[in-house]
């Protein structure tokens, strides 16, 4: 099935989309392998009406990328758009990373070796399962160093409950929703914990953490309760006019 021949119910979101937080830049983490698939989705991207994509690679223990490693990658993936993508158009891209508090973010940190969005704002993640045992002290650290922690997907994280996502707004930490998280792709409990905090007003940055094509196919098919596309379009309007 192609990407534009269901009912498109999502699609209209993307028209001036900004994506914060995706795995397109190809063959360095879990998300896209191959420059054919980069070029592929980057110009599905454009026919939707993204308007700007940052590529948001891990940086953890397990993906041990660098800030060098990643930005030459970076260029490798712009040549390559330029070469083979003649005829295409793509939206504007930007290179950052999707970072994990684990053992050696701290080190990282000290040493500079993170890649933030624009606004010196730096993409975070934890375990789903659980968070680091000093996460305050590190995301307090992370605040003290001039950047701002934004929390990738905090929906997803099974150990935090309402109090610490009330916790964590009042210690100013920005929230970046995933799209898919609404779609249930994540599961019952992540779209309701979205859903909530949409309600809220907790989130300020939206992201797809799109890994693979199939993201996209599966996004033609979403359809949400009205009060749910109001708050979320509301709040994607509102998230790429930031950056």
């Amino acid at each position: 099935m192609g990407l534009f021949s269901s009912k498109k119910a999502l699609l209209p979101l993307f028209d001036g989309f900004v994506d914060y937080h995706c795995h397109i830049l190809p063959g360095v983490d879990d998300g896209v392998q191959t420059m054919e698939s980069s070029l592929k989705i980057l110009s599905a991207y454009h026919k939707m009406g993204v308007r700007r994509v940052y590529l948001t690679p891990h940086i953890m223990e397990d993906v041990p990328n660098t800030p060098e490693g990643l930005t030459a990658r970076f260029e490798e993936l712009k040549a390559f758009l330029e070469e083979f993508g003649k005829g295409e158009e793509f939206p504007e891209l930007g290179l950052a990373s999707e970072n994990m508090m684990d053992m050696l973010f701290e080190k990282r940190l000290e040493k500079g070796e993170l890649l933030p969005l624009p606004g010196n704002r730096l993409l975070v993640e934890t375990s789903y399962y659980n968070p680091p045992f000093n996460m305050r002290d590190l995301l307090f650290k992370v605040k003290s160093s001039g950047m701002t922690p934004v929390l990738a997907h905090p929906e997803r994280y099974i150990y935090m409950s309402d109090s610490d996502y009330e916790e964590l707004k009042g210690e100013d930490i920005v929230f970046q929703l995933n799209l898919s998280s609404l779609s249930g792709f994540y599961g019952s409990e992540a779209r309701k914990k979205a859903e909530s905090m949409l309600k809220k007003g907790y989130y300020e940055l939206v992201g797809t953490d799109l890994h693979r094509w199939s993201v996209l196919e599966a996004y033609t098919k979403v359809m949400l309760p009205k009060t749910i596309w109001t708050k979320l379009e509301n709040l994607v309007s509102k998230s790429s006019k930031l950056m």
